[in-house]
């Protein structure tokens, strides 16, 4: 079972939130100033996750256990680094504060990383195995949740990032899904332990003023607790049959 996202054109005009059925803000300065901010914050930490699984999945790019495993991670490697890159052009529509960001994104090393998961260096193939399954497929209903962002130069770089993170999450779960099909379930049931809490962690808090913020001026269209559930459903359906189970998702939290 693969997961497929279609295509959507983005939309001319904002689609939710208090600004619904006014045209898209096309630069900075039509934004609200509470915007700006919130969409500072959000940009920051999504360009951090992009470009820390590079360094994440360097070493596997010469050890994968087969050259085509290695040109697979090659690819992975380098639609993270143009991510990254995509979202630094959207920070630089901001001026200063945004190139500061940028800079602190292109120096961050991993230990210093936002988010746990991407402190974590890859100490088995099969880390980047359930990696990429499922700490790029939180990725990828973070990049859903901006599709069709009120802000146009962010809306217009998504749907490229999206069909790309579809390529990642589906060579993870056909990792998952050989090692259990080759004896190795008991492998792939540690995996799942070790890499879904710090996946749900991700989603952040329950409960977010920043996240109500940008519902409100139509920066992003889901809560990070909608997104976890829309996520604990969907990897629940996929681990079923293959006879996994998933931990406590309470169990072995940073954040709730």
């Amino acid at each position: 079972m693969v997961t497929k996202w279609e295509y959507k054109k983005p939309k001319r005009v904002i689609n939710w939130g208090d600004f619904t059925g006014i045209r898209k803000f096309e630069s900075v300065y039509e934004l609200p100033q509470e915007a700006v901010e919130v969409l500072l914050k959000l940009l920051s930490v999504q360009g951090d996750t992009e470009f820390a699984s590079i360094e994440q999945h360097l070493y596997w790019l010469f050890h994968a256990p087969s050259l085509t495993e290695r040109v697979t991670i090659a690819r992975i490697m380098a639609d993270e680094m143009r991510h990254g890159w995509q979202i630094i052009q959207v920070l630089k529509e901001f001026g200063e504060p945004g190139k500061r960001i940028a800079e602190e994104l292109l120096a961050t090393r991993m230990g210093k990383h936002r988010l746990d998961a991407f402190n974590m260096p890859f100490n088995l193939w099969e880390d980047t195995i359930a990696f990429t399954f499922l700490i790029d497929r939180v990725g990828l209903y973070q990049l859903m949740a901006f599709e069709d962002s009120s802000f146009g130069p962010l809306s217009r770089i998504i749907p490229t990032m999206l069909m790309e993170e579809e390529f990642h999450i589906n060579f993870g779960y056909t990792g998952i899904k050989r090692l259990v099909e080759s004896g190795k379930r008991d492998i792939a049931q540690k995996l799942i332990n070790k890499w879904y809490p710090r996946g749900l962690d991700m989603f952040g808090h329950s409960r977010s003023r920043t996240i109500e913020l940008a519902y409100k001026y139509g920066l992003k269209k889901w809560s990070n607790e909608e997104m976890r559930k829309m996520y604990m459903k969907d990897v629940e359906e996929l681990v079923s049959p293959l006879g996994l189970e998933l931990p406590d998702p309470y169990k072995n939290r940073r954040v709730l």
